[in-house]
């Protein structure tokens, strides 16, 4: 017994290995610390127990073989794996075939003999009882001429059979059996005796006579099957026979085993002889077609090391046929594309960003040099910050327009969702575009559907509006009309802002959604823009499901489509619903 009261930290910690060594827990008691005074004993476990309470080294040991094979062949060549897995169904599927056909064999053999020894004694014994009752007398053992048996013989000669006193002629049982043995094409071992185990004759393929009736049946079920099947031992030969008795007549037929045993053995000899070579024959080719199949692989690998940054327009060959090969390089050639089209536009993002950011560097740092070289007035002064100032802002929106493209893109910008109700949204940003409209002598139409609601982010679908508003407003000359409509269609709504300023040249219409694209770089930079605003639009618009797309004409004006889908909860109508809601905020007196 050790009982002690230590740590609870130090007793919780050695109770596993305690227990694993082969101690017990037989006291506990709780005084401080929450139960630290434990009593143990020493207790020895069960055989059969002792790999559930083994050692946690010896188990850990145990895990680790168990898993060290599989580790062995996954450090092996594929080809090498393949090989082995083929080796193993093979394996298996040849151990199966010369299992199944060697005990096919066997037991169609057995059969064959069992049928064969059950037709000679059932006809033996049918003509015993055939020929008994037509002559009506018992059958007696065949008289020689020697008055002795001849040893051994197949069956008696004729004129040797015993022979009926009142006619002088040849026992008509021993005839019908010496008949039936003649035409018997299989040579069986026959014995006939009567019931009390005299023996009245039997064939010479034996030397040795069968156990009697009486013996063959010791040890079967009563009454025993017709015709008793078993396999017996004479003289070290197995044999098999078929035994009944036939009124005071006991007929017992056998055939050695010596034959199905060395057909066996001849087959035994044939599979494991030609089991091995098959089994080569199979890994070899295994082997060959393993290497063949992974032979494009190879190809695409050495194919696919030549590919680097600089040649990312290579592609991988591909096979002549539509296979797994050939869909893999299909595969690997599209995001080989993927992988060429995103490093066009990191090259184009960085060259446009550089430009971007060097044009107002280069204006800020022009304007304060030029400040500095000699004294100015303050007005001088106050022009040159304020001139310093609009790059700086200018600068800030390029910064933040590349940092809110970067982090949308990584999926670190949530769309929030909630219900927006997008008619009145689209009338309050419009109602705030009022005022900038009529300084810049514009014409403001709206047409809302009223009541449209939708899941979304109410805050990026207002910026989406600010930024066409304020695109429109910007390449509209004065005297112009923008025009603002949004209604539905179905479960999608469709918002619609066209103007009919400058418009955009058919060649730059794919373009425009691009990062830094610009129609009139020159017209763009003198009012502001940062080149990111459509950029932002068409992401927080895909971010909605939705799809956004441009149709210009060169001096006639632009029309920019949304559509966004709704939920068919969302949209609520009224009994003002089907009247649309239009605004129009008409240019001043001053700026017409």
């Amino acid at each position: 017994m050790i009982t002690g009261s230590d740590d609870c930290r130090t007793s919780c910690s050695n109770v596993s290995s305690l227990i694993c060594s082969g101690w017990r827990v037989i006291a506990i008691s709780s005084e401080s610390c929450n139960s630290t005074t434990v009593g143990w004993q020493k207790y020895t476990y069960p055989a059969e127990a002792s790999e559930l309470f083994a050692p946690n080294a010896s188990l850990h040991r145990d895990v680790a073989d168990r898993y060290r094979m599989p580790t062995l062949l996954r450090r092996l060549p594929l080809r090498w794996r393949l090989t082995l897995w083929y080796a193993a169904l093979v394996t298996v599927a040849l151990g199966a075939f010369g299992g199944a056909l060697y005990r096919t064999v066997s037991e169609s053999l057995s059969k064959n003999l069992d049928a064969s020894l059950s037709r000679a004694v059932t006809s033996l014994d049918y003509i015993v009882k055939q020929k008994q009752q037509e002559s009506r007398r018992p059958l007696r053992s065949p008289r020689r001429r020697r008055n002795a048996l001849l040893p051994f013989e197949a069956a008696p000669p004729r004129d040797s059979l015993q022979r009926d006193t009142a006619t002088d002629e040849p026992d008509v049982v021993w005839m019908a059996i010496y008949e039936h043995i003649l035409l018997n094409t299989r040579t069986f071992a026959i014995q006939i005796a009567d019931t009390a185990g005299t023996l009245l004759w039997h064939s010479s393929a034996t030397r040795d006579t069968f156990p009697t009736f009486a013996v063959l049946t010791r040890d079967e079920q009563l009454p025993p099957p017709y015709p008793l099947l078993k396999t017996i031992v004479i003289g070290g030969e197995h044999y098999r026979v078929a035994a009944v008795r036939s009124g005071q007549v006991e007929i017992v037929v056998g055939y050695p085993l010596t034959e199905i045993e060395q057909t066996l053995a001849e087959l035994f000899f044939a599979l494991k002889i030609g089991l091995p070579l098959v089994f080569v024959v199979a890994v070899l080719g295994g082997y060959w077609l393993a290497r063949y199949s992974l032979r494009q692989v190879e190809v695409l690998t050495n194919a696919a090391q030549d590919i680097s940054a600089r040649h990312l327009n290579v592609r991988l060959p591909m096979p002549p046929v539509n296979d797994e090969i050939a869909r893999l390089t299909a595969t690997l050639n599209d995001m080989i594309a993927r992988l060429e089209q995103s490093f066009q536009q990191i090259q184009q993002f960085t060259s446009d960003a550089s430009h971007e950011l060097r044009t107002p560097l280069a204006i800020l740092i022009g304007e304060l040099e030029l400040a500095l070289r000699r004294p100015h007035r303050a007005e001088e002064y106050q022009a040159v910050l304020s001139s310093a100032l609009e790059e700086v802002v200018r600068l800030s929106k390029v910064v933040d327009g590349l940092l809110e493209l970067s982090r949308a893109e990584s999926g670190q910008v949530a769309i929030e969702r909630e219900l927006v109700n997008l008619s009145q949204l689209v009338l309050d940003v419009c109602e705030d575009f009022s005022l900038l409209a009529e300084e810049h002598g514009l014409e403001l139409r709206v047409e809302v559907q009223p009541f449209i609601q939708l899941i979304g982010d109410r805050t990026r679908l207002r910026q989406v509006l600010i930024n066409l508003l304020d695109n429109a407003v910007k390449y509209t000359p004065r005297g112009g009309i923008i025009r603002v409509h949004l209604w539905l269609e179905q479960v999608q709504v469709h918002l619609a802002i066209s103007d009919n300023g400058i418009g955009i040249p058919a060649e730059d219409l794919p373009h425009i959604f691009d990062r830094f694209y610009r129609v009139d770089k020159a017209r763009s930079r003198k009012i502001g823009g940062s080149g990111l605003g459509l950029a932002i639009v068409r992401w927080i618009i895909e971010a909605h499901g939705g799809t956004i797309w441009v149709e210009s004409t060169e001096g006639s004006g632009t029309t920019i489509h949304i559509r966004l889908p709704i939920d068919a909860n969302a949209h609520e109508p009224t009994v003002s619903s089907h009247h649309h809601h239009r605004t129009t905020y008409a240019q001043s007196s001053t700026s017409a």
